[in-house]
């Protein structure tokens, strides 16, 4: 295997664009001006706290390419960290019945001031993912409802004719169980004359200090360069890199400095076992903790603890709990602390949350990493500016369904970016 010269200098010039986008994140904080002259408008439907919004601001910074129009989202506390760190209008609202009718989309829309009709639009749709999930724990051979979410994306998509559509979702959206879901939003982006790639990315590769597995999905009306990995597993970034330098707490102690380091008090019980976890990495020994542990195999690594040289594991909305994977600090005996989960998912310090602590921990961990969502808006932002027509055959596109084994499907890439390694 060999990557050629033109690969290569692609790769090079995405990670330039990249770079600079990284200066900007490093002193990110929230705008106190509204854009309302750039040459492409972006509107997010499922915004969450507003992970992926965030990277086309950041590319904004250097471009001025993106106006971020507004946000739709069901949680209230959600829309309200999008708003106050966007600087841009919301709307509480179910997309699977705003798409029913143009009407009803044309309620959400007239609720942003800064949305122009004829403006060509960047159309972000990261349906929640916990239909697709490996992890659905009850009711796992039921069909789900929120699954149907895709299938309103694709009428939304038919009602507001954008030029591109953005989504973000689990690697399990392109195996051969919901190979189904993915094949009616492509043919039905396909029918509207979009061009449509997908692939499964490791956030790492974004310098995301994180290993998080995610299908990425991008349409355009003409053909495009897509989604390239901005660095590989030699460098990637480390938990140390993001959370050492963060004051030591105990269980229950709170930063005079930091509103969000915040350690939680847990039981004496949780303390006793996570102390008998061995520091920087280590998993629960056998025999420690509740007997309903001991029984299978995957929960090997409930109150296991981070490594500091590794990227941490995927964070999810459950990381406050050391209960419920390896989300222990590397050697101090407790939880994770919000400002350590908001800094591995690469969310920037200035970053305001609001809401409950039960709802902040779920809006970081259901949220996309910023620094992925800003690769992804330089894919976008390249691919309106290039308009390449030709079509191409791309290494990293999917095209036919991935192992219905996601642990197969996570080993093969990881096999690829070693083999890649190698060769540069």
């Amino acid at each position: 295997m060999r990557i050629s010269t033109q690969a290569l200098q692609k790769q090079s010039d995405a990670a330039s664009l990249f770079s600079r986008g990284l200066k900007i994140w490093r002193n990110w904080s929230p705008t106190k001006k509204a854009f309302n002259n750039r040459e492409y408008q972006v509107v997010d439907l499922f915004s969450g706290c507003g992970g992926m919004s965030l990277g086309f601001d950041i590319l904004s910074r250097i471009t001025d390419s993106f106006d971020l129009v507004g946000g739709m989202d069901l949680n209230a506390e959600s829309l309200q960290t999008y708003a106050r760190n966007l600087n841009t209008d919301v709307w509480q609202g179910d997309i699977s019945k705003a798409a029913r009718s143009k009407n009803d989309l044309r309620v959400f829309l007239n609720s942003l001031k800064n949305y122009k009709n004829k403006k060509p639009t960047v159309l972000i749709g990261c349906a929640p993912c916990q239909g697709f999930s490996a992890h659905r724990k009850k009711k796992w051979n039921q069909i789900d409802p929120r699954n149907n979410l895709i299938s309103a994306l694709a009428s939304a998509v038919d009602l507001l004719e954008p030029k591109v559509v953005v989504m973000e979702n689990v690697p399990e959206l392109l195996s051969e169980k919901y190979w189904d879901y993915y094949s009616f939003f492509k043919n039905s982006l396909e029918s509207q004359g979009f061009i449509i790639k997908c692939g499964i990315f490791n956030s790492a590769n974004f310098n995301v200090p994180q290993e998080r597995f995610r299908a990425v999905v991008i349409a355009m009306r003409n053909n495009f360069d897509f989604l390239q990995n901005m660095t590989d597993r030699d460098n990637f970034k480390t938990v140390r890199d993001a959370i050492s330098d963060l004051e030591t707490l105990e269980a229950g102690e709170s930063s005079k400095r930091d509103i969000y380091h915040r350690a939680i008090m847990h039981k004496d019980s949780t303390i006793d076992i996570i102390k008998k976890v061995p520091k920087n990495g280590g998993t629960r020994p056998e025999g420690v903790g509740p007997r309903c542990l001991q029984k299978f195999k995957g929960f090997a690594d409930v109150y296991g603890r981070l490594s500091w040289d590794k990227p941490a594991i995927t964070i999810t909305h459950y990381a406050r709990n050391p209960a419920s994977g390896r989300f222990c600090h590397p050697d101090q005996d407790r939880g994770l602390t919000i400002r350590e989960v908001s800094r591995l998912q690469s969310f920037p310090d200035e970053f305001k949350f609001y809401g409950t602590r039960d709802s902040i921990y779920r809006q970081i961990g259901e949220a996309v990493p910023p620094l992925l969502s800003l690769a992804i808006a330089e894919c976008v932002f390249n691919g309106l500016k290039t308009k390449r027509q030709k079509r191409i055959e791309e290494g990293e596109v999917i095209t036919t369904p991935v192992s219905s084994s996601f642990t197969s499907t996570i080993s093969g890439i990881k096999k690829r970016d070693a083999d890649k390694c190698l060769l540069q």
